[in-house]
């Protein structure tokens, strides 16, 4: 990869230099990229290192004792090795899996069915992305689990009274939580929350699918019980995702599929399971998937989260600044430890026509509730756009925005 830090500071346009889809154009304009919350755009390193494996030494891993598989089981299990110091974890705390949803799903169905019991309670916000709901509601119509639902205050942060309330009776045996979230950027004080929960003998699972992309994550520090996060929002690709457990959590959990790989033995009359992390792991896994992560801890690890943290920070302060000065709009959210996710409303302009219409700019922005329709209510709303920034994201694309939704403005006689 290019250098991406000088002895100064943070340099944008080398890090932008690393990503090839920069330099397309859209309607004949210049890409402005405000979407990496959705799904983040990918480095040389990223690209080269599964074309790579797939031009090489591409075979199944696990099961071959040729030369090609027994290279690629090693880059499959390295990746894995580069996952677990990237959260401070243990390698056989790691599971790969599709993305933060199924890691969610996994606990819930496992952990879930054969640790929690009925009236047990789950705790979850009112700012969750679906990913984090709707598998609790499934286990509670299934398992008869009470799902109990944390307000947040008027400015996007969580209402630790009512949290208290909450835990009060003494049947929470889990809080589910964001740790940012993908529609206000609030960052939720995970190192608190994993003390709370613990004091009242409950664990507790973080959905770090947008935080791990901004700040460095050590689950050990916060004492996560859980952990998840998708590959292709850390600038990796799709299909590939983690699940961190602490080792006595998955040693007591049952597998969540069943096939090849995921056992110890097999007979017609019974199977035992193999150790985690491959009791969760059924079947061939996503191993180019896996590689290209890998490179992708590589690549961020190597700029490094001092770096990466203080340049989207500049960019959310830019951002919230100078959308101030648009009369008619809105941003939602004033937490005070917020990261570079900014939605908002128009007057009078729907959030699709706002998209629309700055997409034939060459400004990509996401619109619609975001995958957090309750929290969208919560608000009063039925949708906002959103711009997100990403380590290549600079404050002029930031200045190009506020021109473009000028733009809208007069297209709306506004």
């Amino acid at each position: 990869m290019s250098a991406a830090v000088q002895h100064d500071g943070f340099d944008v346009e080398r890090v932008r230099a690393d990503f090839p889809i920069l330099s397309e154009l859209v309607h004949g304009k210049n890409l402005v990229f405000l979407d990496s919350a959705a799904s983040a755009q990918k480095p040389r390193a990223v690209i080269d290192a599964m074309v790579r494996t797939m031009q090489t030494r591409y075979a199944n891993v696990h099961r071959g004792l040729h030369w090609m598989s027994e290279r690629c089981s090693d880059d499959y299990e390295d990746a894995r090795d580069k996952v677990a110091a990237f959260l401070n974890a243990a390698r056989e705390e790691i599971v790969f899996v599709r993305n933060a949803t199924e890691g969610v799903n996994l606990v819930a169905q496992t952990y879930g069915r054969s640790a929690l019991k009925a009236g047990d309670a789950v705790v979850i916000s009112e700012m969750e992305h679906h990913a984090n709901l709707v598998p609790w509601q499934m286990l509670r119509d299934q398992h008869g689990i009470e799902l109990r639902i944390a307000k947040i205050t008027d400015a996007g942060e969580l209402d630790f009274n009512d949290l208290q309330q909450i835990f009060a009776d003494g049947r929470v045996r889990l809080l589910a939580i964001t740790h940012m979230s993908n529609v206000l950027g609030t960052y939720t004080p995970v190192d608190r929350l994993a003390r709370f929960a613990h004091d009242h003998d409950a664990k507790i699972l973080l959905d770090g699918a947008q935080a791990v992309v901004h700040r460095a994550v050590d689950v050990r520090a916060i004492d996560a019980d859980f952990y998840v996060f998708s590959g292709h929002k850390l600038y990796g690709p799709s299909g590939v995702g983690v699940l961190y457990g602490k080792r006595d959590l998955l040693d007591a959990m049952p597998p969540f599929m069943g096939g090849g790989d995921m056992i110890s033995s097999v007979s017609f009359e019974k199977s035992t399971w193999a150790a985690p992390p491959y009791r969760f792991e059924a079947g061939t896994p996503a191993i180019v998937e896996v590689i290209g992560l890998g490179a992708a801890i590589d690549y961020v690890s190597a700029i490094g989260f001092d770096a990466i943290a203080a340049h989207e920070r500049s960019l959310t302060d830019h951002a919230m600044a100078v959308l101030a000065t648009i009369d008619g709009l809105h941003t939602l959210g004033r937490a005070q430890d917020r990261g570079g996710v900014v939605a908002f409303t128009l007057d009078g302009v729907h959030a699709h026509d706002v998209a629309t219409l700055l997409d034939k700019q060459g400004i990509a922005v996401r619109a619609g509730h975001h995958c957090a329709e309750p929290l969208t209510r919560r608000l009063g709303l039925d949708s906002t756009a959103r711009a997100s920034f990403g380590i290549y994201t600079t404050h002029g694309e930031i200045d190009a925005l506020a021109a473009g939704l000028r733009r809208v403005q007069q297209v709306f006689g506004r």
